[in-house]
């Protein structure tokens, strides 16, 4: 009877584990509208140790956009923020978002429930957390680096990019903007679906040329006034 028991009890323990494990958000890119007011668009964009959250509308207008570096428990995602983009009204560098997991989706409850849908999983050559490091070419110049304050960063997964510059001492924001993207063949492409600093280049169709060097990424092509562009990007560790 003892082992019998033994064995009910370690099984019951299992399913505690297994049930806590299930209930964390499986890293990916998430979507929902505001249920009181469909035009309202939340995004979040987790890796399992950054988180971006950002909501802008079907206007297209930009509303706002925070991330860091998160924890999570069964119920909240904890975030020591990096950027804020209301920080100036708000003062805020930390968010704790409480969530629950439904099936794939990922149930935000800020007052209210928000329902978003994990986008399908999609591998490509870019797919990765990016600081830029320089302007190309690499002609062994000094570079910004990840203890640099002042920084800009690339989220790029699942066909979601997003860029973001800030400064992290001060939590001044300077600008984001995001998408939709392809990396295949060399040719790297983004369609833009909120820019905070011009609502005009929504919809645009970016194309550029990258490649791949190591722990950079070399990123060539035409800026948007038309002139000649080479930016070198570095993994984020």
């Amino acid at each position: 009877m003892k082992r019998v028991f033994s064995l009910v009890n370690v099984g019951f323990v299992l399913c505690l584990i297994s049930s806590s494990v299930l209930a964390q958000p499986a890293p990916g890119v998430y979507t929902g509208s505001d249920p009181d007011n469909p035009g309202h668009v939340h995004e979040v964009k987790l890796n399992g140790e950054y988180l971006v959250y950002s909501e802008f509308s079907k206007a297209p207008d930009f509303i706002r956009a925070r991330g860091g570096f998160y924890t999570s428990s069964e119920d909240s995602l904890r975030v020591t923020l990096e950027f804020n983009s209301a920080y100036e009204q708000d003062s805020t560098k930390t968010m704790v978002l409480a969530y629950q997991m439904d099936g794939s989706k990922l149930v935000l409850n800020e007052g209210r429930p928000i329902s978003l849908e994990k986008a399908p999983g999609v591998e490509q050559d870019l797919d990765g957390t990016w600081l830029f490091a320089t302007r190309g070419p690499d002609t062994g110049q000094e570079r910004r680096g990840d203890t640099n304050p002042r920084k800009t960063l690339k989220f790029l997964m699942d066909g979601h990019f997003q860029w973001i510059a800030y400064h992290t001492e001060t939590m001044a924001f300077s600008g984001t903007g995001g998408g939709d993207y392809t990396a295949k063949d060399g040719v790297y492409t983004e369609i833009i679906r909120y820019f905070s600093r011009d609502n005009s280049r929504v919809g645009a169709e970016l194309e550029f040329n990258y490649e791949r060097k190591g722990a950079d990424w070399h990123h060539t092509g035409k800026n948007s006034r038309g002139e000649p562009m080479y930016e070198i990007w570095s993994l984020r560790d």
